[in-house]
């Protein structure tokens, strides 16, 4: 069987945070013209995290578009320009240009995350400013990764569920309530495991995933779908953490 049909339950949808693939987990792919299409041999999603630090013209998105299957989804993360740089005030025009330029990746672009710095405080005023903005300008899924413990007050669940906005649930977590996905459920549940208990370059073990898959499944009625991106790629764990996640969620 190919490694194409061998995925999780279309609701629960593993992938990771880019697609190159180290050598030691090309066995995991079936043949592909690329880094990119031989990743969608198996996962079904990813994460574009360089849109975070640059730019992308329309045609690299319809490039990446043209490589993956139809089912296939994206999701893209918002700029550090307007997250961590103007901290989300002012950012109309910038947030426009960005949306303007994803939608290159047309039917396969599934949504947005949002990742806030970690000294941004949580603001009223300016949070529902910015985040109703962004509902006036798309109806894409968004899911919003803060890390300032403000953010984790109840009181921060009315701005989650009025605007259709998913909390993400991080590993490593700054504070327990981080752990878990919150906000609306409308649209998704989204996971980000950064690796643990070095940020980017540790290996997940069975129990931690094993956990992980528990926790997915459990919530799976709750929402359309489920997102499990594995973002520690720096030590090169993601795509075989991923892969024994995508096992578990299979029942294998």
């Amino acid at each position: 069987m190919s490694a194409a049909r061998r995925r999780a339950p279309a609701r629960q949808l593993v992938g990771c945070a880019g697609w190159s693939i180290p050598s030691g987990h090309m066995h995991l792919f079936d043949e592909g013209d690329s880094h990119l299409a031989r990743y969608a041999t198996r996962f079904p999603v990813a994460e574009i995290n360089s849109t975070f630090y640059r730019p992308h013209q329309a045609r690299t998105f319809e490039r990446w578009a043209a490589s993956v299957p139809a089912t296939f989804r994206f999701s893209v993360k918002l700029p550090q320009a307007i997250t961590h740089d103007a901290r989300l005030h002012g950012v109309g025009d910038a947030l426009t240009v960005f949306l303007d330029s994803v939608a290159g990746l047309g039917t396969k672009l599934g949504g947005v995350l949002v990742q806030l710095p970690p000294s941004l405080v949580f603001d009223p005023r300016t949070a529902s400013t910015f985040f109703g903005m962004v509902r006036r300008r798309t109806a894409l899924p968004v899911a919003c990764e803060p890390r300032h413990a403000s953010w984790f007050e109840p009181a921060v669940d009315a701005l989650w569920q009025r605007h259709a906005i998913a909390r993400v649930a991080a590993d490593p977590a700054r504070l327990p309530a981080a752990a878990e996905p919150g906000g609306s459920s409308e649209h998704w549940r989204y996971w980000r495991w950064h690796g643990s208990p070095r940020v980017y370059y540790s290996q997940y073990d069975d129990a931690a995933l094993e956990s992980l898959a528990a926790a997915m499944r459990d919530r799976a009625g709750a929402s359309p779908s489920s997102w499990c991106i594995l973002d520690n790629t720096a030590g090169g764990h993601a795509m075989g953490d991923a892969a024994r996640l995508q096992a578990l969620l299979a029942g294998r």
